[in-house]
């Protein structure tokens, strides 16, 4: 049986190139290769918009790289297109006419605005919301903004500034001063002018980040134990770290990669001046942008459904777990979550989804094998492409599926970083409580439960003598309030009068 065809999507950026070669597997996409190169094409404009010979030669140096691996892939699955600089290049067509006979394959430059409504097409299928959503990619050259909502983009917008051409304007010298900082957000705010009132008056629910700034802001938040949100207070602290270094040669702050240290002051003063202007509450990361966006174009696949649930469905049926028991589990804990969501104060937007998830793919570790299912589960996600899922999200879902049975591991549920330590190890307890109601694995056997929450209290209330006629759920019921009590979580289990 001949496997599924290859699409592969490239994305002559200003300050990287990026190949992304897919396979269509189980209503999902899996990544065969993904090949970057920082080439800096942005940094070879002069005054007249004229691309250097030098920039020029890094480009088709790394397109040389490219070249290989779409031998191997039918012409009509490439799309190769240039953004930004060479939108501005005035000598487009000699880079173009090299680069076309080293791909063997024809290159488009697209407008800003074709840009922004494929960025925003990435991200509505690889990236979770509801309502209108603002999406933001900072790239080399240009910052492209939309709003949307699910796959519709409402109002857009592509800004002549980017981190590479900040970078030359304002920290060419490679100082980082207060001074510098200023400079940059102030020209940032100026660009924004024009545009911003159209998207306040708009408005957005959510708000994601789809560009290499923004993941290596949240590879730094993490790296310094915050939450993977974004906001302003998190952006001014580490504007400061980058002051107190002085010099871009000496910048290091904990969890920025050497790859993103040159452009990251200019990208931050970028992303300061967009949440100022505009009253950007929080930002996550987007799972996926233009080179997405082009994909899944390719493919002409519509929007069915949520992206997170495009992944559970797709992983459902990839390990064949047993969906009917799994969407018993999802009810019985999303109806769990509904009753002491109040007192235990857990948070709908962000607990409740990834609690439905784990109870969705719960048994997705007995594909290895049973007594360590819940381990290998965690495995499964740590290490799997789930797109719809920020980073934080998939260590809050594989913490969960860890502690899904046996004894409590605390160290997963308070090291991730989507919702409090507090709130991970109260979205676990319903966990477990829930597969055990669900054990009989039949329509129609889960009890009608009550819960009472109060602190770190937890009263389960079931039927009238249910616990003396269902012996194995009553005594893994006990076991496991045994188990939430030696915790320091009062726990009880009562039947309720009849």
């Amino acid at each position: 049986m001949s496997s599924t065809p290859l699409y592969a999507a490239i994305d002559l950026g200003s300050n990287s190139f990026h190949m992304l070669v897919v396979r269509e597997v189980a209503g999902a996409l899996r990544t065969v290769a993904k090949v970057k190169r920082k080439v800096r094409l942005a940094a070879g404009l002069d005054e007249q918009f004229r691309l250097s010979r030098a920039a020029m030669e890094r480009g088709w140096d790394c397109l040389r790289l490219f070249s290989e691996q779409l031998q191997d892939i039918p012409p009509e699955n490439i799309r190769v297109v240039g953004t930004a600089t060479l939108r501005l290049a005035t000598n487009v067509e000699e880079f173009l006419a090299e680069a076309e006979r080293v791909l063997n394959h024809g290159i488009e430059i697209i407008s800003g605005e074709e840009e922004a409504k494929t960025i925003y097409e990435g991200v509505s299928w690889t990236s979770a919301g509801e309502g209108n959503r603002l999406v933001i990619d900072i790239g080399g050259a240009s910052t492209e903004l939309v709003i949307g909502e699910q796959s519709e983009a409402k109002l857009l917008s592509s800004l002549h500034m980017g981190c590479v051409t900040w970078l030359s304007n304002h920290f060419g010298d490679g100082v980082l001063s207060q001074e510098r900082f200023v400079q940059a957000i102030d020209a940032a705010k100026a660009v924004l002018g024009d545009v911003a009132h159209d998207y306040r008056l708009l408005g957005w629910k959510s708000c994601v980040g789809a560009s290499g700034t923004v993941q290596a802001l949240q590879e730094i938040m993490l790296a310094q134990g915050k939450s993977e949100r974004v906001t302003l207070p998190k952006l001014q602290e580490l504007m400061q770290q980058a002051i107190a270094c002085g010099r871009l040669d000496r910048l290091q702050l904990e969890g920025l990669t050497a790859e993103r240290l040159t452009v990251f002051p200019s990208g931050l003063a970028i992303l300061i001046a967009l949440f100022e202007v505009l009253g950007i509450e929080s930002m996550t990361l987007a799972g996926g942008a233009l080179r997405e966006g082009l994909i899944y174009g390719l493919l002409g696949n519509s929007h069915d459904c949520d992206a997170r649930d495009r992944t559970a469905n797709s992983l459902i049926n990839r390990y064949q777990l047993d969906r009917e028991h799994a969407e018993r589990v999802r009810d019985t804990a999303v109806d769990a979550f509904a009753q002491v969501q109040g007192p235990w104060r857990l948070s709908r937007r962000y607990g409740r989804p990834i609690l439905r998830y784990a109870a969705l793919l719960h048994e997705i570790g007995l594909c290895i094998e049973y007594k360590k299912a819940p381990q290998h589960a965690a495995y499964i996600i740590d290490n799997i492409d789930m797109p719809g899922f920020t980073p934080a999200q998939k260590k809050l879902l594989s913490a969960l599926l860890f502690n899904q049975r046996d004894d409590f591991k605390l160290e997963p549920l308070e090291k991730q970083g989507a919702v409090t330590a507090r709130q991970a190890i109260r979205l676990a307890r319903l966990l477990r409580l829930s597969l055990i109601l669900c054990m009989r694995r039949t329509q129609g056997t889960v009890p009608a439960f009550t819960l009472q929450a109060d602190e770190d209290d937890l009263i389960l209330a079931l039927p009238k003598g249910w616990l003396d006629v269902h012996y194995l759920r009553a005594s893994e019921l006990r076991l496991e309030v045994e188990r939430q009590q030696k915790m320091g979580w009062p726990t009880r289990l009562i039947e309720r009068e009849a």
